[in-house]
Protein backbone atom coordinates (compact mmCIF):
# COMPACT_ATOMS: atom_id res chain seq x y z
CA UNK A 1 0.00 0.00 0.00
CA UNK A 2 1.30 3.44 -0.80
CA UNK A 3 1.36 6.21 1.75
CA UNK A 4 -2.08 7.77 1.93
CA UNK A 5 -3.04 10.96 3.69
CA UNK A 6 -6.21 11.43 5.62
CA UNK A 7 -8.86 13.82 4.42
CA UNK A 8 -8.48 17.39 5.55
CA UNK A 9 -11.23 16.94 8.14
CA UNK A 10 -10.21 16.73 11.79
CA UNK A 11 -11.76 17.26 15.21
CA UNK A 12 -12.45 20.91 16.05
CA UNK A 13 -10.88 20.55 19.49
CA UNK A 14 -9.61 18.02 22.00
CA UNK A 15 -12.89 18.35 23.89
CA UNK A 16 -14.83 17.22 20.84
CA UNK A 17 -12.46 14.30 20.31
CA UNK A 18 -12.82 13.23 23.94
CA UNK A 19 -16.62 13.45 23.69
CA UNK A 20 -16.56 11.42 20.48
CA UNK A 21 -14.34 8.76 22.06
CA UNK A 22 -16.50 8.75 25.20
CA UNK A 23 -19.54 8.30 22.97
CA UNK A 24 -17.84 5.30 21.37
CA UNK A 25 -16.93 3.78 24.72
CA UNK A 26 -20.21 4.53 26.49
CA UNK A 27 -22.84 2.19 25.15
CA UNK A 28 -25.08 -0.69 26.07
CA UNK A 29 -22.17 -2.25 27.92
CA UNK A 30 -22.29 0.53 30.52
CA UNK A 31 -26.06 0.68 30.92
CA UNK A 32 -26.87 -2.99 30.34
CA UNK A 33 -23.95 -5.32 30.93
CA UNK A 34 -22.02 -3.58 33.72
CA UNK A 35 -24.96 -3.33 36.16
CA UNK A 36 -26.02 -6.94 35.76
CA UNK A 37 -22.53 -8.47 35.91
CA UNK A 38 -21.89 -6.37 39.02
CA UNK A 39 -25.11 -7.73 40.48
CA UNK A 40 -24.17 -11.28 39.58
CA UNK A 41 -20.68 -11.01 41.10
CA UNK A 42 -21.34 -9.44 44.48
CA UNK A 43 -21.03 -5.68 43.98
CA UNK A 44 -18.19 -3.69 45.55
CA UNK A 45 -15.37 -6.24 45.36
CA UNK A 46 -16.10 -6.73 41.67
CA UNK A 47 -16.04 -2.96 41.10
CA UNK A 48 -12.58 -2.69 42.72
CA UNK A 49 -11.19 -5.41 40.46
CA UNK A 50 -12.84 -3.75 37.47
CA UNK A 51 -11.23 -0.37 38.29
CA UNK A 52 -7.81 -2.01 38.70
CA UNK A 53 -8.21 -3.64 35.29
CA UNK A 54 -9.18 -0.32 33.70
CA UNK A 55 -5.98 1.19 35.10
CA UNK A 56 -3.61 -1.67 34.24
CA UNK A 57 -5.08 -2.92 30.97
CA UNK A 58 -7.67 -0.56 29.56
CA UNK A 59 -5.89 2.81 29.67
CA UNK A 60 -2.45 1.65 28.37
CA UNK A 61 -3.96 -0.18 25.38
CA UNK A 62 -6.44 2.66 24.73
CA UNK A 63 -3.64 5.24 24.64
CA UNK A 64 -1.64 2.94 22.36
CA UNK A 65 -4.48 2.54 19.87
CA UNK A 66 -5.12 6.29 19.68
CA UNK A 67 -1.38 6.87 19.19
CA UNK A 68 -1.28 4.39 16.30
CA UNK A 69 -4.14 6.22 14.61
CA UNK A 70 -2.53 9.63 14.91
CA UNK A 71 0.91 8.35 13.85
CA UNK A 72 -0.48 6.40 10.90
CA UNK A 73 -2.69 9.32 9.77
CA UNK A 74 -5.25 7.06 8.12
CA UNK A 75 -7.87 4.37 8.60
CA UNK A 76 -6.79 1.31 10.64
CA UNK A 77 -5.66 -0.80 7.66
CA UNK A 78 -3.62 1.93 6.01
CA UNK A 79 -2.35 3.32 9.32
CA UNK A 80 -0.84 -0.04 10.28
CA UNK A 81 0.69 -0.45 6.81
CA UNK A 82 2.23 3.04 7.06
CA UNK A 83 3.63 2.42 10.54
CA UNK A 84 4.98 -1.03 9.68
CA UNK A 85 6.92 0.46 6.77
CA UNK A 86 8.22 3.38 8.83
CA UNK A 87 9.30 1.01 11.62
CA UNK A 88 10.93 -1.48 9.27
CA UNK A 89 8.77 -4.44 10.28
CA UNK A 90 6.56 -6.82 8.34
CA UNK A 91 3.67 -5.32 6.37
CA UNK A 92 1.59 -8.22 7.69
CA UNK A 93 0.84 -5.87 10.61
CA UNK A 94 -1.74 -4.26 8.31
CA UNK A 95 -3.89 -7.28 9.14
CA UNK A 96 -4.29 -5.80 12.62
CA UNK A 97 -6.18 -2.97 10.94
CA UNK A 98 -8.18 -5.43 8.86
CA UNK A 99 -9.15 -7.24 12.05
CA UNK A 100 -10.44 -3.98 13.54
CA UNK A 101 -12.43 -2.98 10.48
CA UNK A 102 -14.07 -6.40 10.17
CA UNK A 103 -14.81 -6.56 13.90
CA UNK A 104 -16.50 -3.14 13.77
CA UNK A 105 -18.71 -4.17 10.87
CA UNK A 106 -19.66 -7.52 12.41
CA UNK A 107 -20.44 -6.02 15.82
CA UNK A 108 -22.49 -3.23 14.27
CA UNK A 109 -24.60 -5.81 12.43
CA UNK A 110 -25.97 -7.16 15.72
CA UNK A 111 -25.49 -4.01 17.83
CA UNK A 112 -28.12 -2.18 15.79
CA UNK A 113 -30.58 -5.01 16.45
CA UNK A 114 -30.08 -4.83 20.22
CA UNK A 115 -30.05 -1.03 20.12
CA UNK A 116 -33.39 -1.32 18.36
CA UNK A 117 -34.79 -2.93 21.53
CA UNK A 118 -33.94 0.30 23.37
CA UNK A 119 -35.76 2.36 20.73
CA UNK A 120 -38.81 0.10 21.03
CA UNK A 121 -38.77 0.27 24.83
CA UNK A 122 -38.42 4.06 24.79
CA UNK A 123 -41.56 4.28 22.66
CA UNK A 124 -43.37 1.70 24.81
CA UNK A 125 -42.47 3.57 27.98
CA UNK A 126 -43.59 6.86 26.45
CA UNK A 127 -46.95 5.29 25.61
CA UNK A 128 -47.34 4.15 29.22
CA UNK A 129 -47.11 0.44 28.40
CA UNK A 130 -45.12 -0.31 31.56
CA UNK A 131 -47.38 1.41 34.10
CA UNK A 132 -48.30 -1.17 36.79
CA UNK A 133 -46.87 -3.96 34.67
CA UNK A 134 -46.22 -7.28 36.45
CA UNK A 135 -43.06 -9.37 36.16
CA UNK A 136 -44.88 -11.99 34.09
CA UNK A 137 -46.28 -9.41 31.71
CA UNK A 138 -42.86 -7.75 31.38
CA UNK A 139 -41.33 -11.10 30.48
CA UNK A 140 -44.09 -11.82 27.99
CA UNK A 141 -43.72 -8.35 26.46
CA UNK A 142 -39.98 -8.86 25.91
CA UNK A 143 -40.53 -12.38 24.59
CA UNK A 144 -43.20 -11.21 22.16
CA UNK A 145 -40.88 -8.54 20.76
CA UNK A 146 -38.07 -11.05 20.20
CA UNK A 147 -40.48 -13.50 18.57
CA UNK A 148 -41.60 -10.90 16.00
CA UNK A 149 -38.97 -10.69 13.21
CA UNK A 150 -40.79 -7.83 11.48
CA UNK A 151 -40.67 -5.63 14.57
CA UNK A 152 -37.00 -6.40 15.15
CA UNK A 153 -36.26 -5.76 11.48
CA UNK A 154 -37.99 -2.38 11.63
CA UNK A 155 -36.02 -1.14 14.65
CA UNK A 156 -32.78 -2.57 13.28
CA UNK A 157 -33.40 -0.54 10.12
CA UNK A 158 -34.21 2.64 12.07
CA UNK A 159 -31.01 2.51 14.15
CA UNK A 160 -28.85 1.72 11.13
CA UNK A 161 -30.45 4.44 8.99
CA UNK A 162 -29.79 7.11 11.64
CA UNK A 163 -26.21 5.91 12.12
CA UNK A 164 -25.45 5.86 8.39
CA UNK A 165 -26.98 9.31 7.88
CA UNK A 166 -24.83 10.83 10.63
CA UNK A 167 -21.59 9.24 9.39
CA UNK A 168 -22.32 10.13 5.76
CA UNK A 169 -22.34 13.82 6.69
CA UNK A 170 -18.65 13.77 7.57
CA UNK A 171 -16.66 14.68 10.67
CA UNK A 172 -17.81 18.22 11.41
CA UNK A 173 -21.28 18.18 9.84
CA UNK A 174 -22.14 14.66 10.97
CA UNK A 175 -20.15 13.12 13.80
CA UNK A 176 -19.38 16.34 15.68
CA UNK A 177 -22.93 17.70 15.53
CA UNK A 178 -24.36 14.41 16.73
CA UNK A 179 -21.78 14.03 19.49
CA UNK A 180 -22.22 17.64 20.68
CA UNK A 181 -25.91 16.88 21.17
CA UNK A 182 -25.84 13.29 22.42
CA UNK A 183 -23.02 13.27 24.97
CA UNK A 184 -24.06 16.36 26.97
CA UNK A 185 -27.65 15.09 26.73
CA UNK A 186 -26.58 11.68 27.98
CA UNK A 187 -24.85 13.10 31.05
CA UNK A 188 -27.73 15.50 31.74
CA UNK A 189 -30.28 12.67 31.68
CA UNK A 190 -28.02 10.53 33.84
CA UNK A 191 -27.74 13.29 36.45
CA UNK A 192 -31.52 13.79 36.49
CA UNK A 193 -32.00 10.04 36.98
CA UNK A 194 -29.38 10.07 39.72
CA UNK A 195 -31.35 12.76 41.51
CA UNK A 196 -34.48 10.65 41.14
CA UNK A 197 -32.65 7.59 42.48
CA UNK A 198 -31.66 9.52 45.60
CA UNK A 199 -35.36 10.01 46.42
CA UNK A 200 -36.25 6.31 46.34
CA UNK A 201 -35.06 5.67 49.89
CA UNK A 202 -32.70 2.95 48.66
CA UNK A 203 -29.86 5.08 47.31
CA UNK A 204 -27.71 4.27 50.35
CA UNK A 205 -28.24 0.54 49.85
CA UNK A 206 -27.36 0.90 46.19
CA UNK A 207 -24.19 2.85 47.10
CA UNK A 208 -23.13 0.21 49.63
CA UNK A 209 -23.82 -2.56 47.14
CA UNK A 210 -21.56 -0.93 44.54
CA UNK A 211 -18.77 0.35 46.78
CA UNK A 212 -18.65 -1.87 49.90
CA UNK A 213 -16.40 -4.78 48.93
CA UNK A 214 -17.25 -8.30 50.04
CA UNK A 215 -14.31 -10.37 48.86
CA UNK A 216 -15.96 -13.58 50.00
CA UNK A 217 -18.22 -13.26 46.96
CA UNK A 218 -15.33 -12.63 44.56
CA UNK A 219 -14.57 -15.76 42.55
CA UNK A 220 -11.90 -16.35 39.91
CA UNK A 221 -14.65 -16.25 37.29
CA UNK A 222 -15.67 -12.80 38.59
CA UNK A 223 -12.08 -11.54 38.25
CA UNK A 224 -11.95 -12.76 34.66
CA UNK A 225 -15.32 -11.13 33.95
CA UNK A 226 -14.09 -7.81 35.36
CA UNK A 227 -10.89 -8.07 33.33
CA UNK A 228 -12.75 -8.82 30.13
CA UNK A 229 -15.34 -6.08 30.60
CA UNK A 230 -12.69 -3.47 31.48
CA UNK A 231 -11.00 -4.24 28.18
CA UNK A 232 -14.10 -4.29 25.99
CA UNK A 233 -15.91 -1.31 27.52
CA UNK A 234 -13.35 1.17 26.13
CA UNK A 235 -13.90 0.05 22.50
CA UNK A 236 -10.35 -1.28 22.28
CA UNK A 237 -9.36 -3.46 19.33
CA UNK A 238 -12.22 -2.32 17.11
CA UNK A 239 -10.28 0.18 15.05
CA UNK A 240 -12.63 2.90 16.28
CA UNK A 241 -10.12 4.58 18.55
CA UNK A 242 -7.48 4.25 15.85
CA UNK A 243 -9.55 6.03 13.23
CA UNK A 244 -10.73 8.63 15.77
CA UNK A 245 -7.07 9.12 16.70
CA UNK A 246 -6.21 9.80 13.07
CA UNK A 247 -8.36 12.94 13.26
CA UNK A 248 -6.51 14.26 16.34
CA UNK A 249 -4.13 17.22 16.05
CA UNK A 250 -0.51 16.74 17.08
CA UNK A 251 -0.97 19.56 19.60
CA UNK A 252 -3.43 17.52 21.65
CA UNK A 253 -2.37 15.18 24.45
CA UNK A 254 -3.27 11.54 23.82
CA UNK A 255 -2.53 10.51 27.40
CA UNK A 256 -4.82 13.17 28.89
CA UNK A 257 -7.52 12.23 26.39
CA UNK A 258 -7.16 8.54 27.29
CA UNK A 259 -7.48 9.28 31.00
CA UNK A 260 -10.57 11.42 30.45
CA UNK A 261 -12.16 8.78 28.23
CA UNK A 262 -11.56 6.03 30.78
CA UNK A 263 -12.79 8.26 33.62
CA UNK A 264 -15.98 9.27 31.81
CA UNK A 265 -16.73 5.72 30.68
CA UNK A 266 -16.27 4.37 34.21
CA UNK A 267 -18.26 7.23 35.72
CA UNK A 268 -21.23 6.51 33.45
CA UNK A 269 -21.12 2.82 34.36
CA UNK A 270 -21.03 3.54 38.10
CA UNK A 271 -23.71 6.24 37.99
CA UNK A 272 -25.93 3.99 35.88
CA UNK A 273 -25.38 1.26 38.46
CA UNK A 274 -26.45 3.60 41.27
CA UNK A 275 -29.60 4.55 39.39
CA UNK A 276 -30.53 1.02 38.39
CA UNK A 277 -29.89 -0.63 41.75
CA UNK A 278 -31.73 2.12 43.64
CA UNK A 279 -34.81 1.44 41.52
CA UNK A 280 -34.37 -2.33 41.74
CA UNK A 281 -33.94 -2.35 45.52
CA UNK A 282 -36.89 -0.01 45.99
CA UNK A 283 -39.08 -2.66 44.37
CA UNK A 284 -37.49 -5.63 46.18
CA UNK A 285 -36.27 -7.07 42.88
CA UNK A 286 -33.16 -9.14 42.24
CA UNK A 287 -29.99 -7.12 41.35
CA UNK A 288 -28.32 -10.18 39.82
CA UNK A 289 -31.11 -10.94 37.39
CA UNK A 290 -28.74 -11.19 34.43
CA UNK A 291 -29.24 -9.79 30.91
CA UNK A 292 -32.96 -9.35 31.58
CA UNK A 293 -32.21 -6.58 34.09
CA UNK A 294 -32.61 -3.78 31.54
CA UNK A 295 -35.52 -5.07 29.47
CA UNK A 296 -37.51 -7.12 32.00
CA UNK A 297 -36.67 -6.07 35.56
CA UNK A 298 -36.46 -2.29 35.11
CA UNK A 299 -39.80 -1.87 33.29
CA UNK A 300 -41.45 -3.56 36.29
CA UNK A 301 -39.53 -1.34 38.71
CA UNK A 302 -40.33 1.94 36.95
CA UNK A 303 -43.92 0.82 36.36
CA UNK A 304 -44.54 0.41 40.09
CA UNK A 305 -42.97 3.69 41.25
CA UNK A 306 -44.37 7.19 41.60
CA UNK A 307 -43.17 9.20 38.62
CA UNK A 308 -42.00 5.97 37.03
CA UNK A 309 -43.56 6.76 33.64
CA UNK A 310 -41.50 9.95 33.25
CA UNK A 311 -38.23 8.63 34.65
CA UNK A 312 -38.57 5.26 32.93
CA UNK A 313 -39.02 7.03 29.61
CA UNK A 314 -36.05 9.25 30.41
CA UNK A 315 -33.96 6.19 31.25
CA UNK A 316 -34.67 4.51 27.93
CA UNK A 317 -33.90 7.80 26.16
CA UNK A 318 -30.51 7.57 27.88
CA UNK A 319 -30.04 4.04 26.55
CA UNK A 320 -30.97 5.18 23.03
CA UNK A 321 -28.38 7.99 23.08
CA UNK A 322 -25.66 5.68 24.39
CA UNK A 323 -26.48 3.09 21.75
CA UNK A 324 -26.44 5.60 18.88
CA UNK A 325 -23.15 7.20 19.93
CA UNK A 326 -21.52 3.76 19.86
CA UNK A 327 -23.18 2.72 16.61
CA UNK A 328 -21.77 5.66 14.63
CA UNK A 329 -18.29 4.95 16.00
CA UNK A 330 -18.51 1.33 14.81
CA UNK A 331 -19.39 2.46 11.29
CA UNK A 332 -16.60 5.04 10.95
CA UNK A 333 -13.58 2.66 10.55
CA UNK A 334 -15.21 0.82 7.65
CA UNK A 335 -16.33 4.01 5.92
CA UNK A 336 -12.93 5.69 6.28
CA UNK A 337 -11.22 2.59 4.83
CA UNK A 338 -13.45 2.60 1.73
CA UNK A 339 -13.10 6.35 1.35
CA UNK A 340 -9.30 6.49 1.61
CA UNK A 341 -8.16 3.18 0.15
CA UNK A 342 -10.76 2.62 -2.54
CA UNK A 343 -11.62 6.19 -3.56
CA UNK A 344 -15.35 6.06 -2.82
CA UNK A 345 -17.05 9.21 -1.61
CA UNK A 346 -18.07 9.30 2.05
CA UNK A 347 -21.73 9.22 1.09
CA UNK A 348 -21.42 6.16 -1.16
CA UNK A 349 -19.18 4.42 1.39
CA UNK A 350 -21.62 5.05 4.24
CA UNK A 351 -24.77 3.94 2.45
CA UNK A 352 -23.08 1.00 0.73
CA UNK A 353 -21.61 -0.35 3.96
CA UNK A 354 -24.87 0.36 5.73
CA UNK A 355 -26.76 -1.78 3.22
CA UNK A 356 -24.35 -4.72 3.61
CA UNK A 357 -24.49 -4.49 7.40
CA UNK A 358 -28.29 -4.36 7.26
CA UNK A 359 -28.41 -7.64 5.31
CA UNK A 360 -25.95 -9.25 7.71
CA UNK A 361 -28.03 -7.99 10.63
CA UNK A 362 -31.02 -9.91 9.31
CA UNK A 363 -29.25 -13.05 10.51
CA UNK A 364 -29.23 -11.66 14.05
CA UNK A 365 -32.90 -10.66 13.81
CA UNK A 366 -33.85 -14.20 12.81
CA UNK A 367 -31.61 -15.69 15.51
CA UNK A 368 -34.16 -14.64 18.12
CA UNK A 369 -37.07 -16.37 16.41
CA UNK A 370 -37.10 -18.34 13.13
CA UNK A 371 -33.40 -19.31 13.22
CA UNK A 372 -33.13 -19.60 16.97
CA UNK A 373 -32.19 -23.29 16.86
CA UNK A 374 -30.19 -23.25 13.62
CA UNK A 375 -26.53 -23.96 14.58
CA UNK A 376 -23.63 -22.18 12.88
CA UNK A 377 -20.60 -22.62 15.16
CA UNK A 378 -21.15 -25.73 17.23
CA UNK A 379 -24.50 -25.28 18.93
CA UNK A 380 -24.49 -21.49 18.54
CA UNK A 381 -27.01 -19.82 16.26
CA UNK A 382 -26.09 -16.99 13.89
CA UNK A 383 -26.11 -14.18 16.47
CA UNK A 384 -24.30 -16.24 19.10
CA UNK A 385 -21.67 -17.24 16.56
CA UNK A 386 -20.94 -13.66 15.45
CA UNK A 387 -20.90 -12.51 19.07
CA UNK A 388 -18.50 -15.32 20.01
CA UNK A 389 -16.20 -14.62 17.05
CA UNK A 390 -15.94 -10.88 17.75
CA UNK A 391 -15.98 -10.76 21.57
CA UNK A 392 -13.85 -13.84 22.26
CA UNK A 393 -11.42 -13.84 19.34
CA UNK A 394 -11.23 -10.65 17.25
CA UNK A 395 -11.31 -8.03 20.03
CA UNK A 396 -8.82 -9.68 22.40
CA UNK A 397 -6.59 -10.48 19.43
CA UNK A 398 -6.74 -6.85 18.31
CA UNK A 399 -5.96 -5.50 21.78
CA UNK A 400 -3.13 -7.97 22.28
CA UNK A 401 -1.48 -7.11 18.97
CA UNK A 402 -1.86 -3.37 19.59
CA UNK A 403 0.08 -3.75 22.84
CA UNK A 404 2.72 -5.96 21.19
CA UNK A 405 3.21 -3.64 18.21
CA UNK A 406 3.52 -0.44 20.28
CA UNK A 407 5.79 -2.03 22.88
CA UNK A 408 8.08 -4.05 20.61
CA UNK A 409 7.74 -3.16 16.92
CA UNK A 410 6.86 0.54 16.64
CA UNK A 411 9.93 2.70 16.19
CA UNK A 412 10.68 4.30 19.60
CA UNK A 413 11.00 7.78 18.10
CA UNK A 414 7.48 7.55 16.65
CA UNK A 415 6.05 6.18 19.90
CA UNK A 416 7.68 8.86 22.05
CA UNK A 417 6.59 11.63 19.67
CA UNK A 418 2.96 10.51 19.83
CA UNK A 419 2.55 9.56 23.49
CA UNK A 420 4.80 12.32 24.90
CA UNK A 421 5.52 11.03 28.40
CA UNK A 422 8.41 11.80 30.72
CA UNK A 423 11.16 9.13 30.65
CA UNK A 424 10.03 7.63 33.96
CA UNK A 425 6.38 7.36 32.91
CA UNK A 426 7.48 6.05 29.53
CA UNK A 427 9.20 3.17 31.31
CA UNK A 428 6.08 2.47 33.36
CA UNK A 429 3.91 2.40 30.24
CA UNK A 430 6.33 0.15 28.35
CA UNK A 431 6.58 -2.27 31.27
CA UNK A 432 2.79 -2.47 31.36
CA UNK A 433 2.44 -2.97 27.61
CA UNK A 434 5.14 -5.66 27.59
CA UNK A 435 4.54 -7.66 30.73
CA UNK A 436 1.13 -6.85 32.26
CA UNK A 437 -1.48 -6.05 29.59
CA UNK A 438 -0.62 -8.81 27.03
CA UNK A 439 -0.52 -11.71 29.55
CA UNK A 440 -3.75 -10.44 31.15
CA UNK A 441 -5.46 -10.25 27.76
CA UNK A 442 -4.22 -13.73 26.93
CA UNK A 443 -5.65 -15.09 30.18
CA UNK A 444 -9.09 -13.72 29.27
CA UNK A 445 -8.61 -14.88 25.69
CA UNK A 446 -7.67 -18.43 26.68
CA UNK A 447 -10.38 -18.71 29.33
CA UNK A 448 -13.11 -17.62 26.93
CA UNK A 449 -11.89 -20.01 24.28
CA UNK A 450 -11.29 -23.01 26.51
CA UNK A 451 -14.84 -22.74 27.78
CA UNK A 452 -16.02 -23.55 24.27
CA UNK A 453 -16.17 -26.98 22.66
CA UNK A 454 -13.18 -26.27 20.40
CA UNK A 455 -10.78 -26.79 23.29
CA UNK A 456 -7.78 -28.32 21.49
CA UNK A 457 -7.80 -25.92 18.56
CA UNK A 458 -8.36 -22.85 20.70
CA UNK A 459 -5.76 -23.68 23.33
CA UNK A 460 -3.30 -24.35 20.53
CA UNK A 461 -4.06 -20.99 18.92
CA UNK A 462 -3.54 -19.22 22.24
CA UNK A 463 -0.19 -20.96 22.78
CA UNK A 464 0.93 -19.94 19.30
CA UNK A 465 0.03 -16.33 20.07
CA UNK A 466 2.01 -16.52 23.27
CA UNK A 467 5.00 -18.01 21.45
CA UNK A 468 4.79 -15.23 18.84
CA UNK A 469 4.76 -12.62 21.60
CA UNK A 470 7.86 -14.07 23.31
CA UNK A 471 9.69 -14.43 19.99
CA UNK A 472 8.82 -10.85 19.04
CA UNK A 473 9.96 -9.66 22.46
CA UNK A 474 13.36 -11.34 22.22
CA UNK A 475 14.03 -10.12 18.70
CA UNK A 476 12.83 -6.54 18.91
CA UNK A 477 14.07 -5.75 22.41
CA UNK A 478 17.59 -5.40 21.01
CA UNK A 479 16.70 -2.42 18.84
CA UNK A 480 14.36 -0.59 21.30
Amino acid sequence: MSQLKLSKESWSSQTVFIMAAVGSAVGLGNLWKFPYITGENGGGAFVLVYLACILLIGIPVLVSEIALGRAGKANPVQAMANLARESGVSRVWALLGVNGVLASALILSFYTVIAGWAFAYFLDSFRGSFIDISADKAGNHFGAMLANPYELMFWHSVVLFISVYIVSRGIKSGLEKAINFMIPGLFLILLVLLGYASTTGYFGQSFRFLFSPDFSKLSWEAVLTAMGHAFFTLSIGLGTMMVYGSYVSQKQSIVKAGLWIAFADTLVALLAGLVIFSVVFANQLEPGSGPGLLFQTLPVAFGQMTGGWFFGTLFFALVVMAALSSAISLLEPVVSWLEQNWGFSRGKSSWGVGLLIWFFGVGTVLSFNLWQDVPILGERNFFESVDFLTANIMLPLGGLLIAVFVAWSLRPMIREHQIQLTPSWEKVLMFDLRWIAPPAIMVVFATNLVSSQYVVFLVGATLLLYAFYIQRSARDLKRV
